[in-house]
């Protein structure tokens, strides 16, 4: 995390609020005796424009300055649109948030850590290349899969997206593109009303998006069958050579913005099999980014279960 992913100030009416983060450090602060030892925090570098133009136009990239600066102006929040606000230090916030997953990618590219867990804010999988929206302004997934292959560090990236709303920004990055396979499990009709079965990539993209729309309130025994059919599907078609996920707590049980049951103790196992994944596909990189989850308890719980699994820690210790 970019200490000033904290300051994006979105008011504590919005749903993506500053307590979200707060929430994630205590909770990880009272899971330390389990953690003790394996985990590092890092401070990274904030992103430079031209990493968030590996995705992003410049129109998008400057018109995100602009309100920014509108707002630092104003002394408050600005929207941009109906869902998504921005504050004077989001600019800062956002490229800190680029910046600390760029930092986990190549980091365990470099072998400085196994896997990370990337606790981002702005959240980014519903920004477009071209439009900032659902609380996203850049996407921060995108952007690290982009420059995973820029740098020639991967060949083939796949992106597991398992929050409760569909990724349309992540997909419309990657939608033609046979390179980066993009899966979500999501809700659906919900917001943003994308990621219908049929929407499976388009000319050299074509066969490389695979998405899985779920009713609300599926079983959870049921979601994690599914969820591993996907996931053993994408492995097989990308045969990825890193595998990232946009991990949404919003697809927890209680979630005000969702509708599924799932509890922590799921997505840790969910994230465990993404981890045997990628030790049979790709040496076991892995780099999970926070997403959507608006209720703090819950999305913090969440974190810790996700944390506990990429760290080799069971539930139960």
């Amino acid at each position: 995390m970019h200490p000033s992913a904290v300051l994006h100030d979105t008011g504590w009416g919005h749903p993506e609020h500053q307590g979200r983060l707060r929430a994630i450090a205590s909770a990880l602060k009272e899971d330390l005796v389990a953690l003790h030892g394996r985990v590092e925090q890092v401070a990274p570098e904030v992103a430079s424009v031209e990493d968030v133009a590996l995705v992003h136009d410049a129109a998008l990239i400057e018109s995100v300055r602009e309100v920014v600066d509108q707002a630092r102006e104003f002394g408050q929040p600005v929207a941009i649109d109906a869902d998504t606000r921005v504050s004077g230090a989001s600019w800062e916030a956002a490229l800190g948030t680029v910046g600390a997953g760029l930092e986990a990618v190549h980091g365990v590219v470099a072998g400085r850590y196994r896997n990370a867990f990337v606790a981002a804010r702005p959240p980014g999988h519903h920004a477009t290349p071209g439009r900032a929206m659902g609380f996203c302004l850049f996407n921060n997934i995108a952007i690290a899969a982009a420059s995973l292959r820029a740098r020639g560090e991967a060949e083939r990236v796949l992106i597991v997206d398992w929050d409760v709303h569909h990724g349309n920004g992540t997909q419309d990055a990657f939608y033609e593109d046979a390179d980066v396979f993009f899966l979500s499990l999501h809700q659906y009709p919900h917001y943003p009303g994308t990621g219908a079965a049929n929407e499976t990539g388009r000319r050299k993209g074509e066969g490389f998006t695979l998405n899985v729309p779920l009713s609300p309130r599926t079983p959870r025994p049921d979601y994690l069958r599914v969820f591993r059919m996907a996931l053993e599907t994408a492995v097989a078609r990308c045969e990825p050579d890193f595998i990232l996920v946009s991990s949404g707590f919003d697809v927890l049980a209680g979630d005000p913005l969702g509708g599924q049951l799932l509890e922590p103790g799921d997505l840790h196992e969910t994230t465990l099999m993404v981890m045997e994944a990628a030790e049979d596909c790709c040496g076991g990189r892995v780099v999970v980014f926070l997403e959507g989850g608006y209720d703090p308890q819950r999305t913090g719980a969440g974190c810790v279960a996700v944390i506990r699994a990429l760290a080799g820690v069971a539930m139960d210790v």
